[in-house]
């Protein structure tokens, strides 16, 4: 059970649909890390990867809302790839 007492299924089934119509996959690890990949649905690129992400910071509906929000102000606004950048 996660922090916030959602089992991993109910969390990536959350952060799935959150970014539909795009493709999103979301892989809990058992070390309580979360990756996301969000891919465009009909040419199958990769728009954003995140890995490491730390499933510990989800502590109420708040912080899995802020989440997705952080993510999709970088989907709407990538930034320049840089050694250490998360978009691919």
């Amino acid at each position: 059970m996660l922090p916030l007492g959602l089992c991993s299924l109910e969390l990536r089934n959350i952060m799935e649909h959150a970014f539909l119509p795009l493709q999103c996959t979301c892989t809990v690890q058992p070390d309580q890390s979360m990756t996301l990949d969000i891919k465009d649905p009909q040419t199958g690129r990769s728009l954003l990867t995140v890995a490491d992400i730390s499933v510990t910071r989800l502590n109420s509906s708040r912080d899995i809302s802020s989440l997705i929000a952080e993510l999709r102000l970088e989907l709407a606004y990538p930034q320049p790839a840089l050694p250490h950048a998360r978009a691919s």
